[in-house]
């Protein structure tokens, strides 16, 4: 009676200590908890792509990016894209001074570099590509053939002026094919540089593949030599001021995605 008793003594406390014991560990997450990610800034940034975007562009993106725009619009109802255009040089300097915008599209990697330089803008993505060409009256009656032709006696031309992507890149052009000719005039933006010629003021200028073949009804376009022609890189970023992040960077994504870059090559730009 005694060894029954004691037993059961022995058997009650043992599962005091074990039911104790077991109330002190910590509960262990469930596989499924210990497995799923935390909320990342993708998952963040991935919010509704609505509401009014105004870009910074340059000039030479004008009709390339009137026609993105529409596009863009088109696949993201809800969305309004506003494009203000003009020299890069001037473009920067208004996104340094806060102006009202969502993104900056520059002609060249110096003018974004005042603005990501600044601590106004993003990590600017290369989204195209652009050459130079000399634009001449229709009909080409000088017979302009090269960048030499501008040392001819009677032939008067302009750049684009020497802040600006166009007008430096023009310059650099002239340099490397050792040509000593003064401009006519130095333009605010390649569009002027376009009207001069398309207008008959000069008998050429300056410009980019996109910008002859923009104006093919008005102006002929004539090739650079590879030797003496500059590639243009075309960044774009998003500005520190932008009110919608969201749409801001969806509209960055469009850009370097296949039917933006389908409607830039079709005015003459390179793919990203």
């Amino acid at each position: 009676m005694m060894f029954r008793r004691s037993a059961l003594v022995l058997t009650l406390a043992t599962t005091l200590l074990l039911g104790a014991a077991c109330s002190s560990e910590k509960p262990k997450p469930s596989t499924a908890s210990a497995g799923a990610p935390g909320p990342t800034a993708t998952t963040a940034a991935a919010g509704a792509v609505t509401g009014d975007l105004t870009v910074l562009a340059a000039a030479s993106l004008t009709d390339s990016f009137n026609e993105l725009g529409k596009a863009f619009e088109a696949a993201h109802p809800g969305t309004r894209v506003t494009f203000s255009y003009d020299a890069s040089s001037t473009l920067a300097t208004q996104a340094d001074n806060g102006a009202p915008a969502d993104l900056f599209a520059s002609a060249d990697q110096t003018n974004m570099k005042k603005v990501t330089d600044a601590g106004n803008a993003g990590d600017p993505k290369v989204f195209a590509h652009n050459k130079l060409a000399i634009l001449v009256k229709k009909g080409n009656p000088k017979k302009i053939l090269s960048l030499a032709d501008f040392a001819r006696p009677g032939v008067t031309f302009v750049l684009c002026a020497a802040e600006v992507p166009c007008g430096k890149y023009g310059a650099q052009a002239l340099s490397k094919a050792a040509v000593k000719a003064q401009p006519k005039s130095l333009e605010a933006n390649v569009k002027a540089v376009v009207t001069k010629v398309t207008s008959g003021e000069v008998d050429a200028g300056i410009g980019y593949v996109t910008d002859a073949r923009a104006a093919a009804a008005g102006a002929d376009g004539v090739t650079i030599d590879d030797r003496y022609n500059v590639v243009a890189d075309y960044p774009m970023a998003v500005l520190k001021q932008s009110k919608n992040q969201n749409l801001a960077f969806a509209f960055l994504d469009y850009v370097l995605g296949p039917s933006a870059q389908s409607i830039l090559a079709k005015y003459g730009f390179g793919p990203a």
